[in-house]
């Protein structure tokens, strides 16, 4: 028996779990994202002859790897939505992305900067690559699939879902100010770096970004449900792996451009989903990126638990513990409180979206990045052992409360007067 043959047979396993799993732990106290980082931690715990994981040492792979996933996800999110965006529609969005990420980062950048004694450009790396939320990691509180109606979503996942397709491109701007003061100032502090920073990595690659994809998703949308061609009128013939090529060209291109190619991933899917809502054919491309999404983010889940396992969390303090449990359980609930308040959620509903801040594979993918950037004066180790615990406190700690909590705000919102009875069975 060779590596190779191993990897295939486990590959296997891991499939046919992925497809299995999602039912079976449906409305109970556990998730999928569990159950592989937990399935990664045991058998790279059994004396086996598996490939070695360091995402340090294979920081390239990791960063790739990584990158992959969270755009096919960005697609995904954007595909499912069923509201137009507009300022009112999407208030609680804006909320949680112009009160709360900023809010969050600003205390996780002070935590690290006094628990941790770390210079400011790594406090502010490690609160940047912890800003985006990842709900693909708790699917119970993400929207469903794609349908006709705008008032098909109830405000908790279609707020955290939204949230997330965004901040997962607007924390490249906060990973790039880790990486200007860095090289700017050391260890120390420096603001010479603010002004570029603030017009190029700010204003011009966000605009780039969110204009890339406005025009690449309605030459899609066109491509798909108006040209008068019935051969390339590809929704016609319901071929999901378009979805792929659209999540591609959309982030290759923007990224040729100069722009930031998570924001167009996301704002592609938002501008073709508006194009023809009541077309069946997004349900084809959702479903195909999902099934994609959810065999990618098994297998990173299950390698994370294996980087676990062979010591990835060695390097831990507990003054680095405490930042991520801190940062999971005070700062993001309270921020998201903050954000919150005045908007149209209330009660528990503030609380579940203040709560379900998600850290997951956008957190990953931005370290890698960063790390091939810019040396930040603290042992990489470290920082990956940080990360890669606030993760795994996050996927096992939501991912095993989320079940029973939104089920239980379906349950009351289905009880409450003029509520619609399949709504939310729908979300």
């Amino acid at each position: 028996m060779t590596i190779a043959d191993a990897v295939f047979a486990w590959l296997g396993v891991g499939a046919l779990l992925a497809a299995v799993l999602p039912r079976v732990v449906a409305g109970r106290p556990l998730s999928l994202p569990v159950v592989f980082m937990v399935s990664g931690i045991i058998v790279y715990a059994l004396p086996l002859p598996l490939p070695r994981v360091d995402p340090v040492e294979q920081r390239l792979v990791t960063e790739h790897a990584t990158e992959v996933c969270v755009i096919i996800a960005l697609m995904g999110a954007g595909l499912a939505l069923n509201r137009p965006v507009g300022r009112r529609l999407w208030a609680s969005t804006w909320r949680l992305l112009g009160v709360t990420m900023p809010l969050t980062v600003l205390a996780t950048a002070l935590l690290a900067w006094w628990l941790l004694d770390w210079p400011p450009a790594a406090a502010l790396l490690l609160a940047a690559v912890l800003a985006p939320t990842d709900p693909v990691l708790a699917s119970e509180i993400r929207v469903g699939e794609p349908t006709e109606d705008k008032h098909d979503e109830d405000e908790v996942r279609f707020a955290l879902t939204s949230e997330a397709g965004l901040n997962d491109g607007l924390a490249f701007p906060l990973t790039y100010a880790a990486v200007a003061l860095a090289a700017a100032a050391g260890s120390g502090w420096s603001t010479e770096w603010t002004g570029p920073w603030a017009a190029q990595d700010v204003v011009l690659k966000c605009g780039i970004g969110v204009l890339c994809g406005l025009l690449i998703g309605k030459l899609l949308a066109w491509l798909f449900f108006r040209t008068r061609s019935s051969v390339l009128r590809l929704s016609e013939y319901r071929e999901g792996f378009v979805a792929l090529a659209a999540t591609f060209l959309a982030y290759g291109a923007t990224e040729l451009a100069g722009g930031y190619g998570f924001l167009a991933v996301f704002t592609t899917a938002c501008a073709v989903r508006a194009a023809e809502r009541a077309h069946g054919f997004h349900n084809v491309l959702h479903d195909f990126v999902e099934q994609v999404e959810r065999l990618l983010t098994a297998t990173l889940l299950f390698l994370l638990g294996a980087f676990i396992a062979l010591g990835g969390l060695a390097p831990l303090t507990w003054q680095g513990a405490a930042t991520a449990v801190l940062l999971l359980l005070v700062v993001r609930p309270l921020a998201g409180w903050a954000g919150l308040l005045g908007g149209r959620l209330r009660g528990q509903e503030r609380w579940v979206v203040a709560c379900y801040g998600i850290r997951g594979i956008g957190s990953l993918y931005y370290l890698a990045y960063a790390l091939g950037q810019q040396d930040f004066l603290v042992p990489e180790r470290e920082l990956w052992a940080v990360v890669t615990f606030t993760v795994l406190v996050s996927v096992v700690l939501h991912g095993v409360t989320a079940g029973p909590v939104v089920a239980r705000l379906d349950r009351r919102r289905a009880t409450e007067p003029g509520a619609r009875p399949d709504a939310v069975q729908r979300t």
